[in-house]
């Protein structure tokens, strides 16, 4: 490789993205593979500003106001793909934890093929690997309430939104062509599948 290779790990809330991303970390890295793990969340300079906005529009829902939470993410996602990513070594294999595939599971108004538009107009890196991570909804939900912290969701409170968020998901994975990796089972078996996915594109 001459360049980085990018990857992205979305989905639901509870469907083990994270914990799947330690895993395939692992095994990358015991192949003396080099990993960088990137967070969105941590590498956004405005997310503190951008959630106050998204918390106004849980309380009060509307299509201007969750245009302009999509745009402010996609501008986040802008600057992450000028000022993070080009200075990731070369050769490596960078995993983000969530990227704009994920506004197909959390945005209500907005329909993603708008939301991906905004994106590539500001010239947000295309991921060379999207990884769409998926768990039946009542499985996630109830892994989610064995966590400490619960779905640490800002905009799911109920198992119908959980629901709803996740086939929303689902259809997006399927209509943009992403990797679709069902974590229902072991995470070793999800970790193999998807660790074969990066190295078809290496």
């Amino acid at each position: 490789m001459n360049r980085p290779l990018f990857i992205s790990l979305d989905g639901p809330k509870g469907a083990g993205k994270t914990t799947l991303l330690e895993a395939v970390t692992q095994v990358l890295r015991a192949d003396n593979k080099q990993v960088i793990r990137l967070c969105e969340k941590k590498s956004d300079p405005l997310r503190g500003e951008t959630m106050a906005l998204v918390n106004q529009l849980v309380r009060n829902p509307s299509r201007t106001l969750e245009r302009e939470v999509c745009e402010r993410f996609a501008d986040s996602r802008a600057w992450i793909s000028q000022h993070v990513l080009p200075k990731q070594p070369l050769g490596s294999i960078i995993l983000i934890d969530r990227w704009y595939p994920s506004e197909a599971a959390f945005r209500r108004l907005i329909p993603f093929a708008e939301i991906l538009q905004l994106n590539l107009e500001r010239n947000v890196r295309v991921p060379d690997l999207h990884v769409g991570v998926v768990a039946d909804p009542e499985l996630s939900w109830a892994r989610a309430a064995a966590r400490r912290r619960g779905l640490g969701s800002t905009v799911i409170h109920t198992l119908e939104e959980h629901v709803a968020c996740t086939r929303a998901f689902e259809r997006a994975v399927a209509d943009n062509g992403w990797v679709l990796c069902r974590n229902e089972g072991s995470i070793e078996e999800a970790t193999l599948r998807v660790v074969a996915q990066i190295y078809g594109v290496l």
